[in-house]
């Protein structure tokens, strides 16, 4: 089984794949992998480069992710340039990265950790879709809580994405995080439990008078 885990800002995606990890799941993490393959003299790297100009480099060459993020943050076409430009790269490096896992003996439930899970077709590849929830308003004050930023600032972040109650409607699964920790670390453990049990066969039991 594959597991796509997504959400919106603020919803507690991570905090949700740390607890699948915990677990003994593998996580993929598609940010960490964003990273990756724009760190220095990376062909990625140097493709947004030329494409957004030397002046998003800090002093020891690396992207300023927080100046391209904004620059496209505000432009539509911007953003499609770079997801052109970085998404293949990161796609390619995380199926590399679900092949290893499934090739090894005993292999550990994978976790595709994916912020645009549904807006980039990866859905389609897994058989799990898992959408961490939170009522917006409760995301509002929860990103602008995590942030230090205004209402309007928090508003905007979260309407530059998919709404949280779409990616819910297209979710096979819910884990809803408006709650405690705790409540939410149990729904987790139900769901890990439940994927990396052995087939229902196994647990069959004959009713009485079968025999």
């Amino acid at each position: 089984m594959i597991v796509g885990l997504t959400g919106g800002i603020a919803t507690g995606k991570s905090t949700v794949g740390n607890f699948f990890h915990a677990l003994g799941a593998h996580l993929i993490d598609a940010d960490r992998y964003a990273k990756k393959a724009v760190a220095a003299k990376n062909p990625a790297w140097h493709k947004i480069v030329a494409v957004f100009g030397a002046s998003i480099l800090q002093a020891d060459e690396e992207i300023n992710r927080s100046a391209l993020g904004q620059i496209v943050f505000d432009d539509a076409t911007a953003q499609k340039k770079l997801e052109a430009i970085v998404h293949p790269v990161v796609r390619q490096m995380m199926l590399q990265k679900l092949e290893e896992i499934q090739q090894a003996p005993h292999s550990p439930l994978p976790i595709l950790d994916i912020p645009l899970l549904f807006e980039s077709g990866w859905h389609e590849r897994v058989d799990k879709a898992v959408v961490v929830y939170l009522p917006e308003k409760t995301q509002l004050g929860r990103l602008m809580a995590r942030d230090g930023i205004t209402k309007a600032q928090a508003t905007a972040r979260i309407n530059a994405q998919m709404p949280i109650l779409a990616k819910r409607a297209l979710a096979d699964v819910v884990i809803d995080n408006s709650h405690s920790k705790k409540e939410t670390r149990r729904q987790v453990r139900i769901l890990y439990n439940a994927w990396t049990a052995p087939e229902p066969a196994s647990f069959f039991v004959q009713p009485e008078g079968s025999r």
